[in-house]
């Protein structure tokens, strides 16, 4: 017999809205990132010492390429690890 699709219930996956993520650096209104403000950046920064896409952060894609480039920097100077302990 045909599987009865009105057992699910109320259950409907496409209708939860979430919510507009805002770019942390046009809110301040800040002019450029600094690389030598480790604390900052580490919460762009996965556990495993990975960096976080634009989905997660919620950063526009003008500051999304300064805050990679600002990472690698603090990386190659070790302010900042490659990977994790």
């Amino acid at each position: 017999m045909a599987y009865d699709r009105s057992d699910r219930g109320d259950y409907r996956p496409g209708n939860r809205k979430m919510k507009k993520k805002v770019c942390s650096f046009c809110v301040e209104k800040s002019e450029f990132i600094d690389y030598k403000d480790s604390v900052k950046l580490r919460h762009f920064m996965s556990d495993r010492a990975k960096i976080l896409p634009r989905r997660i952060t919620g950063t526009c894609s003008k500051h999304q390429r300064e805050l990679t480039t600002a990472i690698k920097r603090a990386r190659y100077i070790a302010l900042l690890p490659y990977t994790a302990d």
